[in-house]
């Protein structure tokens, strides 16, 4: 079982978001550790609010690089001037908040709460649709928390949806350790049939996919590409996380898919959604990864071109089999996972800078870092809108934005003249008795 350490500055924005990263990362079997220095891992959530506290950041970053195996630097400071901490030579991963569970967790399949039951948070929905997967990865310790994959009936799901929907969810989270397998269990693959059904709820909300491996989702990846292309309330987006470019590499980590099958996979999508989201993951520096097979994972990154993409620099946990394996050097890893996370930053920003000047209708489905909002388009792609106070924007308003701008992995975005006319235009509207 892993170990983190995490230190928060800053706003209450901040303290929010480090409080999402433990609840993920003890979800997912983690535990906090005591010391940075007993940890398998360290977060440093920063704050950026002037000179001064930039150079607090620095020398707390640089003492925690020092302390610990691995190093996430993430808030305010990291996505704002990421770069400083690598021209200070601090070696760290710089993340999205969000983004900092699915690194720290190490490929691993997510987790659900014991009870697998819904939760409404704000106007989000989640839905666990089933617990356990039919995985036996190598570098996986989640599978002896979750065991097999278990799934209630789709009219049972369906009816935890419409609860959902009805206490006032618009967006609907379909989670589990492996969506992909919904069913396998019964000897029916159920989880098109299940996105359809919640799809015919009456209301208006949207519904996002949550992780589903390339191995459980392949054979009815053409039917469920169907059912997104269908489907107007499903976000066009799937999360399908590859690990590696290489199938020996796979074959050693005891993925259920090769590379092939993960194209095919995305073909599908490509195939019949003229815009979609691919969120995917890649494991680097796993113990039998040589100098050719991380070349194919980076070749492999470069030619799909997710625009969400998470890169873990691998870890041994231990009572899994990779655990055992002779590994590779600390530099050896960070060299890989370093040149992997540029390459990254490369394609996901080059995806938000061809957004700029487009117009997008997205949903509110929280509030961010003072007065902004996020929202989503229909590519579940998040767009961030400033001023939303005074702008009378609140969470689970639809709204028509033209994005503006970018910080690489989020766009900004202005709701457009129209809306405001239309606004301005049914409050002067006379009224009748």
């Amino acid at each position: 079982m892993a170990t983190y350490h995490i230190e928060t500055y800053g706003c209450s924005s901040n303290r929010g978001e480090s409080r999402e990263i433990e609840r993920a990362l003890r979800d997912g079997g983690h535990r906090p550790a005591e010391r940075p220095e007993d940890a398998d891992v360290a977060i440093l959530n920063t704050c950026t609010v002037v000179e001064k506290t930039e150079r607090n950041m620095l020398r707390r970053a640089e003492e925690l690089a020092e302390e610990t195996a691995d190093l996430v630097v993430t808030g305010c400071m990291a996505l704002a001037q990421g770069d400083l901490f690598a021209e200070a030579g601090i070696d760290a991963e710089i993340l999205h908040w969000d983004e900092v569970p699915t690194y720290a967790l190490n490929g691993e399949c997510p987790t659900t709460t014991p009870d697998a039951e819904p939760v409404l948070d704000g106007v989000v929905g989640i839905l666990p649709i089933a617990r356990g997967c039919m995985s036996n990865c190598s570098y996986c310790i989640t599978k002896f928390a979750t065991g097999r994959v278990d799934s209630p009936p789709v009219e049972e799901n369906v009816e935890k949806a419409r609860a959902l929907v009805h206490a006032g969810a618009k967006e609907i989270r379909v989670t589990g350790q492996d969506t992909g397998v919904y069913g396998w269990d019964t000897g029916d693959r159920k989880l098109p049939e299940l996105l359809d059904r919640i799809c015919d709820i009456d209301g208006e909300f949207r519904v996002r996919l949550g992780m589903a491996n390339p191995g459980g989702i392949h054979g009815i990846h053409e039917e469920l590409a169907d059912v997104f292309a269908a489907n107007p309330k499903l976000y066009n987006f799937i999360h399908a996380p590859v690990q590696s470019g290489s199938d020996d590499v796979l074959e050693d980590m005891r993925r259920q898919h090769r590379v092939d099958k993960f194209r095919e996979v995305v073909a599908a999508f490509d195939d019949r959604l003229e815009h979609w989201t691919l969120s995917t993951d890649f494991i680097v520096g796993f113990p039998t990864e040589d100098d050719a097979d991380h070349v194919r994972s980076m070749d492999l990154l470069a030619e799909v071109r997710p625009e969400k993409i998470n890169v873990t620099r691998f870890s041994k946990r231990p009572g899994t089999d990779a655990a055992d394996m002779k590994g590779l050097g600390g530099t050896v890893k960070k060299e890989r996972s370093k040149a992997m996370s540029e390459l990254k930053m490369t394609v996901v920003g080059e995806a938000y800078e061809s957004m700029v000047g487009d117009e997008f209708q997205v949903l509110v489905v929280e509030e961010g870092t003072g007065d902004s909002v996020k929202c989503r388009d229909s590519a579940y792609r998040q767009i961030i809108v400033q001023n939303a106070a005074e702008r009378g924007v609140e969470v689970g308003d639809v709204l028509d934005v033209t994005v503006t701008g970018h910080n690489t992995v989020y766009a900004f975005g202005e709701p457009t003249d129209g809306d405001r006319a239309a606004d301005d235009a049914t409050d002067s509207a006379p009224t009748t008795a």
